[in-house]
């Protein structure tokens, strides 16, 4: 699915639910899927900097120059925020990653009114990661 096809279904799920408190639920349930990682993984390499709660990214290599991406967190609705990130970059091919605008693509989901700086900033750090790591694939 093309990343914007994946924002657009994200938002079509949350218009459905009505108030933030509804939709706040919803990204907790989204983050109860995420496979957990293990505790190999669990590194300071794959660790996430500027989160307030712990967070750890997988980069992947996936077919035809995509990538995958997996992740974790020791909070729940970080685990929630993680499996939206998620949603939209694992198996995009670099390019695609690096031209999405992901701060608007989280004022059309309603995320950056509802979250609080500190949940902003770590999210803003997950798509910094995400970024990075699309930016040294495509230089490889």
């Amino acid at each position: 699915m093309a990343i914007d096809d994946a924002l657009a279904e994200l938002k079509d799920e949350f218009e459905l639910l009505g108030d933030w408190e509804e939709r706040y639920r919803y990204v907790i349930e989204l983050g109860k899927d995420l496979a957990p990682l293990s505790d190999s993984e669990r590194t300071e390499a794959n660790k996430v900097r500027g989160c307030a709660s712990q967070v750890w990214l997988v980069t992947e290599p996936g077919a035809n120059g995509t990538l995958g991406f997996r992740g974790d967190s020791d909070a729940h609705i970080v685990r929630g925020l993680i499996a939206i990130v998620l949603r939209l970059y694992s198996g995009q091919p670099p390019a695609d990653i690096l031209a999405f605008d992901a701060k608007a693509a989280f004022e059309q989901l309603g995320l950056s009114g509802a979250l609080s700086s500190q949940r902003s900033n770590g999210l803003a750090s997950m798509v910094a990661r995400i970024r990075r790591d699309a930016e040294m694939s495509q230089a490889a």
